[in-house]
């Protein structure tokens, strides 16, 4: 399992904060990690400079290398600007929404509530992370887990000063824990930080 350590120094690395104790690392150290984090390196070649958006990429949604390729694969099948599909599409993971509705705090968090079967998708139980949620279908939490104090805090809307405001995708009744994905997400709207023309390109090159 990654630990809060790992994942501060993997933000550090990247310069994106992947949860909200990383965030407050990066306000006071915005710079990288190990001994040489302030010296100024030189400058990247341009396979680093996309190997590293792409790893930005991946790092914010928390998914593994096969799946980030296997998803750019169904994106590049699509109508439209690749990159803009991958986004969509990875943005449409049951682990990103139970995020973007405040149900949980980080995307960790929210994968850890999805595989123990707290979650429900058009009030059935859903334990992958990666479920591909349909327009119209609506994100609860189970009767049964609704009492638990990281729900509780959250329908009080206690991660409020943590998250990005509930994305115009998502008609979220927070006091409820019910959210609704009223159409496919759009890239602009996605709080995603991520020139995805690069990772286009990191993929398109090999």
């Amino acid at each position: 399992m990654t630990t809060r350590t790992s994942i501060t120094r993997k933000s550090r690395a990247l310069g994106i904060a992947l949860s909200p104790k990383a965030a407050k690392y990066l306000e006071k150290r915005p710079y990288g990690p190990g001994q040489h984090g302030r010296t100024k390196r030189k400058a990247d070649s341009d396979y680093a400079v996309r190997l590293r958006e792409k790893q930005r990429l991946r790092a914010q949604y928390g998914i593994r290398e096969k799946q980030l390729r296997l998803t750019f694969n169904e994106a590049r099948r699509q109508a439209g600007l690749t990159g803009e599909n991958l986004v969509e599409l990875l943005e449409m993971r049951l682990d990103a929404l139970v995020v973007r509705a405040g149900f949980a705090r980080s995307t960790a968090q929210a994968r850890q509530l999805v595989v123990h079967r707290h979650i429900t998708v058009d009030g059935q139980r859903v334990d992958r992370p990666s479920f591909r949620v349909k327009e119209g279908q609506v994100i609860g939490v189970h009767e049964r887990s609704e009492g638990m104090e990281p729900f509780q805090v959250a329908a009080a809307g206690g991660h409020a000063q943590v998250l990005p405001p509930v994305p115009p995708y998502l008609d979220v009744t927070l006091d409820r824990l019910q959210a609704r994905l009223v159409r496919r997400p759009k890239r602009a709207e996605v709080p995603v930080v991520c020139d995805v023309q690069l990772v286009v390109e990191y993929y398109a090159a090999r």
